[in-house]
């Protein structure tokens, strides 16, 4: 009941940390949540700081909002958030970022991890094992699609003019 992409970017964990944990974002780079924004007053990211998000399930509906709460914050290394009510999420999604060997023009690079896991509840196990294939193919798709969006955005290089 969880599924992961990892792609290599050629990108400090540190830059790519700026983006994946700022949720006002993800419209950018996730093909199903378009916007997201902070609530309660949070500002960005921290444990227990409190967002939500637009979804456009499979890219074509419905789209409604859901609840997030920032569940890990470590710059640099990890972002996550779990969906759904505090303290009890129906899923959990993150990013974790490995430095790893240098990228191109001596700058080193990172593995990108993109993740989920869904709550083992009677209920999500029963939907994994009837539809888990179908919708486990979906996220990974998704993750791959945002990855390489994140990854084309902090690889681009200034024109020279």
């Amino acid at each position: 009941m969880n599924e992961s992409v990892t792609i290599h970017m050629n990108a400090s964990p540190e830059r790519i940390w700026d983006l994946v944990s700022d949720v006002t974002k993800i419209g950018r780079y996730s093909p199903e949540t378009f916007e997201a924004e902070w609530l309660d007053g949070a500002t960005g990211p921290a444990v227990g700081a409190r967002f939500r998000g637009h979804v456009k399930r499979n890219g074509v509906g419905p789209t409604y909002w859901t609840p997030c709460t920032v569940v890990t914050s470590e710059p640099g290394r990890e972002f996550a958030f779990g969906v759904g009510r505090s303290g009890k999420p129906l899923s959990v999604w993150g990013y974790r970022l490995e430095p790893a060997g240098d990228g191109n023009d001596g700058m080193k690079g990172t593995d990108v991890t993109e993740y989920f896991r869904l709550t083992p509840t009677v209920l999500l196990r029963f939907y994994w094992a009837v539809l888990g294939w179908s919708r486990g193919k979906t996220n990974r798709e998704g993750m791959q699609a945002t990855l390489e969006r994140i990854k084309a955005e902090v690889e681009q290089r200034p024109m020279s003019g």
